[in-house]
């Protein structure tokens, strides 16, 4: 079969591997993919098109016989995608826009575990500077609380307030300075929940789901958690916290009170979610939905699954999840993004990158690729964050032992990366 890939970052290009591998597969198309999508060559080809163009991307599926479509990034599900593709008959991985909104409205999800009783920090929602600066200036309001812009925001809309004036400041630049645009049109203040961070995540048909391995993300760009909140600078599987006794709790406090709310509400959920937790001395709580797979989680877990993606895909369309096998290897996974000198704010591009042909074939290590492109011949910087390292070993410490090994063989002008990734699970 044919397969379409949508979204041009490092987790897209993870999906393209993961896809390419299996032995369903004759063609993948990634739109608009990147420079390490282009270099795979042989069945994988990018596509100039734009994740947001879904009238377009919809026409060249047709054209081209692509037989199931997989979602990657944000953006076009909360445009409708996936309701544009079912209504013309096309087979497609994602929510429908009105069920994206567990991401692409943080007031509605908010709402939704409030509704449900799904375990999740206390908030207020506020839709003006005044309202929100009369709560935050209160005497009993404590600190520190988590600013939220209720949109999407590319991973870069929340902000811990350690005070008061933190928070105003938040406030300010999301309602008054507008640093997100439209996705700052609502903002949700909420109390800072104490614990340990981890992500799980799930493939689902609307009722029946399967489980990847748990994962644990990095979101500072600082070593030690420090520093501005960033799209993920590292991430490692399966996170030792997330034991098999919190498993079952996210699963029956979270996964199954959510898929069948949804269903409930009239918003099956179908495709990834991703959970964001905080996990304090063994109890879980929502941090936030995604909508779709992680960036950089999915360079963990995809590299971790033993059974066949697209298989479990077409399952998850057909119903039929519990039909197929979707085991896992039993392995660590650590991978390490790369990223250019500046990000999360201002960076420049266009570095000429430096990669010696033997990282290839280095032990059970991939390159994923996330901002480059290739220019006059010649791979080159051309985002934020722009090579994800991942390795797998037997241990977490030999995964993480190996990612670095592959990181420092890796250069261009001003690359930045963390060293600790991984080192909390340790």
């Amino acid at each position: 079969m044919n397969v379409l890939i949508i979204g041009s970052g490092a987790r897209e290009h993870a999906l393209c591997w993961a896809a390419a591998k299996s032995s369903r597969v004759t063609a993948v198309f990634v739109a608009p993919g990147n420079g390490g999508t282009e270099l795979m060559g042989g069945n994988v080809h990018n596509v100039a098109l734009k994740a947001t163009a879904i009238d377009d991307l919809l026409e060249f599926a047709r054209q081209n016989a692509v037989e199931l479509t997989i979602v990657g990034s944000e953006q076009p599900l909360e445009l409708g995608i996936v309701d544009l593709f079912r209504n013309a008959g096309a087979k497609i991985v994602g929510p429908t826009r009105a069920a994206a909104r567990l991401e692409s409205s943080k007031v509605f999800s908010k709402e939704f575990m409030v509704r449900h009783g799904i375990p999740t920090a206390a908030c207020q929602v506020f839709r003006d500077a005044t309202a929100a600066n009369t709560f935050i200036k209160q005497p009993q309001t404590s600190y520190p609380q988590v600013i939220k812009a209720s949109g999407l925001c590319a991973g870069k809309g929340v902000f811990i307030a350690l005070n008061q004036e933190d928070a105003l400041r938040a406030v300010a630049d999301i309602f008054e300075n507008r640093i997100f645009g439209h996705a700052g049109d609502e903002v949700v203040i909420e109390e800072f929940l104490q614990g340990l961070e981890a992500s799980v995540f799930v493939l689902t048909d609307g009722v029946k789901y399967r489980l990847f391995l748990p994962a644990q993300d990095h979101k500072r760009i600082g070593d030690g958690d420090t520093g501005k909140n960033t799209g993920g600078m590292g991430a490692y599987a399966p996170a030792s916290l997330v034991t098999p006794v919190v498993m079952r709790k996210v699963e029956e406090l979270i996964i199954q009170p959510t898929l069948k709310g949804m269903a409930q509400e009239g918003y099956a959920y179908t495709g990834f979610l991703y959970v964001g937790l905080m996990i304090d001395n063994g109890e879980p709580s929502v941090v936030e939905y995604n909508a779709r797979l992680g960036d950089p989680e999915t360079q963990v877990v995809l590299p971790l699954l033993k059974s066949d993606f697209i298989a479990a895909l077409q399952a998850s369309i057909d119903g039929a999840l519990d039909e197929v096998p979707f085991e896992m290897h039993q392995k660590s996974a650590a991978t390490v993004v790369i990223a250019s000198d500046g990000y999360p704010d201002d960076y420049e591009t266009g570095k000429s990158l430096t990669i010696p042909t033997d990282v290839a074939s280095m032990d059970e290590s991939y390159l994923f690729h996330a901002g480059t492109l290739i220019s006059a011949g010649q791979l080159v910087t051309a985002g934020g964050r722009v090579l994800s390292v991942t390795a797998l070993g037997d241990t977490l410490r030999e995964s993480i032992d190996r990612a670095y090994r592959v990181v420092e063989k890796i250069s261009f002008e001003g690359a930045y990366y963390r060293t600790d990734i991984g080192a909390k699970g340790l």
